[in-house]
């Protein structure tokens, strides 16, 4: 270990390696408990590390996060946001800004990395109208100045507040996420489709019906809750890949499971062999142009470029979805200007999906103070990021910040509520 990394920050009883250590193991994907678990069993054996307690850890994650949030923006005019939302249990959604300046942007075939984003706003409400997303907008102008573009998924108050916050700002351009575009159009063609319906109903007979069996082994992936346009691939996958498996049953299945038996519980999977491998298709569409917008960026000739990208495609639907989406990059380029790039995903969706690794079964009790961790994971955990946390964020701050923002948590309602019905 560094030498450097034994000093210990003032009124800090653990060294900065330590720190770093834990709150890395975190970022990584252990759990709080497992992160001083792991540090414990080192110190035991190794005899060269302390091990903190799980919530003297977390306290060094939030002050991580709160100093990210915090911490002085340049003003300048090229500073590009990415905005969504993050809902969980409760009425609360949390509006989330992030920023990156357009001289900060990855080289082209190189995609956006969390690292790369700075945290500008982190708000968690009980509703958002258009006129409060515009005053959120606004308001993150003092910290960046007004962005050249804002990336969102379109939602209807997300829009909406960005369009009111272009009628006093007509410099910057809004920029709809590829994927979120991808996804619609997919539903477009599928949810109306009778046979992709009569498609997931026998998939979720069958989920049922083997699941507990001995073909387990075959049970389809489960349904997403959300955004299940957006996660089709895998059900298709196995579609594919099962299919060829009922038609020609490889001798490692014969072994196992009775061709009859086989039959019985896939036998339907045949009667859409037209189908899916033009559904394959359209999620190859749909994955070729999200892909191409995540590693290049928006610009003028876009379009031209991903259409060399794309492979030869069989069916004339799929030739559609690849024209609607390429005229749908041409219309977002058709917003920059010469010699310009700008991001076209709001990579958001995957830092929640980390937010909400990180916060493991809490996510079940609606927002904590867990929360101000969201900036953690947009930081490079290196000794010196976080010395300078430690020394901008001190404890009192975040408590200030949890009290203004987050109120009494669900958890700790549900305690008062418990603890009422059992004194009546």
């Amino acid at each position: 270990m560094n030498p450097d990394e034994h000093q210990c920050v003032a009124s800090h009883g653990y060294g900065l390696g330590t720190q770093r250590f834990f709150v890395r193991l975190v970022l990584a994907g252990i759990s709080l408990r497992g992160a001083s678990r792991t540090l414990a069993i080192l110190a035991e054996t190794l005899g060269w590390l302390e091990a903190p307690h799980w919530t003297t850890g977390r306290l060094w994650l939030l002050r991580l996060g709160h100093a990210a949030l915090t911490a002085p923006k340049k003003q300048a005019a090229d500073w590009v946001w990415l905005i969504d939302h993050s809902v969980q249990i409760g009425q609360e959604k949390c509006l989330v800004i992030v920023g990156v300046r357009l001289k900060d942007l990855p080289a082209p075939g190189e995609c956006l990395r969390h690292c790369d984003l700075k945290l500008i706003s982190l708000l968690p409400r009980k509703s958002w109208t258009r006129a409060e997303v515009d005053q959120a907008l606004e308001a993150a102008t003092q910290k960046t100045g007004v962005p050249r573009g804002i990336v969102d998924d379109h939602g209807v108050d997300i829009a909406g507040g960005v369009r009111f916050f272009q009628e006093r700002h007509p410099e910057t351009v809004e920029i709809y996420d590829a994927k979120h575009k991808a996804a619609c159009l997919l539903k477009g063609r599928l949810e109306k489709n009778p046979r992709w319906r009569e498609f997931q109903a026998k998939l979720a007979a069958t989920r049922c019906a083997i699941q507990q069996t001995e073909l387990a082994f075959l049970v389809p992936p489960g349904p997403k809750p959300k955004a299940r346009f957006m996660n089709l691939e895998s059900t298709l996958q196995w579609a594919s890949k099962t299919l060829s498996i009922v038609q020609h049953p490889p001798r490692v299945v014969q072994d196992r499971v009775p061709t009859q038996r086989l039959e019985e519980k896939l036998g339907w999977l045949p009667g859409f062999a037209a189908e899916i491998p033009e559904w394959l298709e359209w999620q190859l569409v749909a994955n070729v142009t999200v892909s191409f917008v995540n590693r290049q960026g928006i610009y003028r000739g876009a379009a031209e470029a991903l259409h060399k990208e794309m492979p030869p495609l069989k069916h004339a639907s799929s030739k559609s979805l690849m024209a609607e989406l390429a005229a749908f990059v041409t219309e977002q380029a058709g917003q920059t200007r010469a010699g310009e790039r700008l991001p076209g995903s709001t990579i958001l969706e995957s830092c929640f999906g980390r937010f909400k690794q990180l916060e493991k079964q809490q996510a079940r009790g609606g927002f904590t103070s867990l929360l101000l961790a969201f900036g953690a994971l947009l930081t490079e955990a290196t000794t010196k990021a976080l010395e300078t946390a430690l020394t901008h964020s001190p404890t009192r701050q975040i408590k200030t910040w949890c009290t203004e923002h987050l109120g009494i948590t669900l958890s700790g309602q549900r305690k008062l509520a418990f603890a009422g019905a059992t004194k009546t």
